[in-house]
């Protein structure tokens, strides 16, 4: 198991630690990062999310429905639960709450996801990786967007409702969000790559996982961070609270082994960066949401590989 546990993380965090450093030092610039969040967002992991849905026979996909309804349910649940928390407790504002909410609700799947499930797991579990990135992209990141569009002075009159409509249309345009469909549609198809498009997706699949690593060591070199006890309910709340709750919802709508071993994990990984990404071009940066993001990272050295060790324990 010790073995196990080396392989699956120490990969990871070296990733992670190495855009830490090279953003601290001014190795690269961990302030205009526009250009390699594009590449990561809209090449890499696109392109190695498409190949790996696209490869899976369509029965494989079929346990994936229920599978996306935990991860929904799962998502949804905390990015609330923190929302109201850091709007009525912690007296932040609805777009600072919406940043901190986005940032727990929503791990770091992009960059955590794809080398971890496929050390433990094996590159079966990409699917479901694929799968949490989707919705996401779809259920908590569009209503983040609505939230800081909607607190824009220029927002006009527009409903909450209609700039979750307009966000989430806006979201589908991503090649994050459709790369997984698009594959789904080749594998219901039962359609297959020529060797060679299968042959040039992978090449640039390839650099997902090194590359969206290095992107989140570079924005937490960025950020500020504030121990306290807000930050440490936060991490309470996504390290452990939201990797039990899978757990939880899993076995009560009896999903596979296999599956609830993959939405645990999944829900168990760190903080991701979409929070903090988006509400910098809204001018919303809470020190909560930075120091919840660096934090969740520190502790999750050790949450994780006791996911790791529980999980391959359930059944």
């Amino acid at each position: 198991m010790t073995k196990v546990l080396a392989n699956a993380l120490v990969p990871i965090f070296f990733g992670l630690i190495l855009g830490y450093v090279a953003g601290l030092r001014g190795m690269m610039d961990n302030q205009n990062i526009k250009t390699l969040i594009t590449f990561v967002m809209s090449v890499a992991v696109p392109s190695s999310l498409f190949l790996a849905i696209a490869r899976t026979p369509r029965a494989a996909l079929r346990e994936q429905a229920s599978t996306a309804l935990v991860l929904a349910i799962v998502y949804v649940v905390l990015y609330a639960v923190s929302f109201f928390w850091t709007h009525s407790r912690e007296g932040l504002s609805v777009s600072d709450s919406s940043v901190v909410a986005l940032t727990l609700g929503f791990p770091n799947v992009a960059a955590v996801g794809l080398p971890l499930l496929a050390s433990v797991f094996g590159p079966r579990a990409a699917v479901t990786v694929a799968t949490s990135i989707a919705i996401g992209s779809i259920t908590v990141s569009p209503i983040t967007l609505a939230i800081l569009e909607g607190s824009r002075r220029d927002s006009g009159g527009a409903s909450a409702l209609t700039h979750i409509g307009i966000s989430l249309i806006r979201s589908f345009k991503k090649p994050i969000v459709y790369a997984p469909l698009l594959g789904m549609a080749f594998s219901c198809a039962g359609l297959n790559l020529p060797s060679y498009v299968d042959r040039s997706f992978a090449v640039m699949g390839s650099a997902a996982d090194g590359s969206a690593l290095l992107l989140t060591g570079l924005v937490v070199s960025a950020q500020k961070i504030e121990i306290r006890g807000g930050t440490l309910l936060a991490v309470f709340f996504k390290n452990a609270i939201q990797p039990a709750l899978a757990i939880g919802i899993a076995m009560l709508i009896h999903l596979s082994i296999d599956q609830m071993r993959y939405v645990t994990l999944i829900s168990a990984m760190p903080c991701g960066f979409f929070g903090v990404v988006f509400g910098r071009d809204f001018d919303s940066s809470p020190r909560l949401a930075s120091s919840s993001l660096i934090a969740s990272y520190v502790i999750g050295v050790g949450t994780l590989a006791a996911w790791i060790v529980i999980v391959n324990h359930l059944g």
